[in-house]
């Protein structure tokens, strides 16, 4: 039994923050776990930005409504759906989530959800486990799935290396030159293939 693991962002779709780093004209924002491999450390500090700054979830979802799928997401994960269970597991949250799965045709989606106060103001968040992508696909193999994943990121490594197979896609040039053992694909056709390869 196999079951396909991906990461949401810089995957399926654009990443949420450099987004709204754009629209709200606050660069600093624009620092993904692309650059930050430590993802409790990368939080606590857009907090902090936002909070300097008097941003709240309302100015974010404002954002996220109007990001739509890296053209060919969705008809990727209807395909790949077709053929075998996906999950998406993000570090993302789920007051942010929701718009993009409705964009991509409901899929599964594994994530975090974010502690906000009466005003919209985000006070903090809370991880549903620690390390969870890695411990997600090690909890999936442990109820007998075979897992196949995929992400861009330092955070999506962990599931990539402890899967039966793993793939980098849409990747910087430094995980990729780290990583030299996993694939590194940049379109969904060849992913697609990819995955098709080793599925049983």
């Amino acid at each position: 039994m196999d079951i396909v693991c991906l990461d949401l962002e810089g995957v399926l779709v654009p990443e949420i923050w450099i987004a709204f780093s754009e629209a709200s004209g606050i660069p600093e924002l624009k620092r993904t776990t692309r650059d930050e491999p430590d993802y409790d450390k990368l939080m606590k500090w857009r907090l902090g930005i936002l909070k300097e700054h008097g941003l709240g979830l309302k100015e974010i979802q404002d954002t996220i409504a109007k990001i739509d799928p890296i053209p060919g997401a969705r008809e990727f994960l209807d395909e790949l759906r077709s053929l075998t269970q996906v999950i998406i597991i993000s570090d993302t949250f789920t007051q942010f989530a929701k718009p993009l799965m409705e964009k991509l045709g409901w899929p599964t989606i594994f994530c975090n959800s974010l502690e906000v106060a009466e005003n919209g103001e985000i006070t903090g968040f809370r991880m549903r486990i620690e390390n969870s992508k890695y411990t997600t696909v090690k909890a999936l193999q442990s109820i007998g799935y075979n897992t196949i994943a995929s992400g861009d990121s330092y955070n999506d490594l962990g599931m990539i290396k402890a899967s039966k197979a793993g793939f980098l896609f849409k990747s910087t040039e430094q995980i990729k030159k780290d990583n030299p053992e996993f694939p590194a694909f940049e379109t969904y056709d060849e992913l697609l293939e990819a995955i098709k390869k080793n599925l049983d």
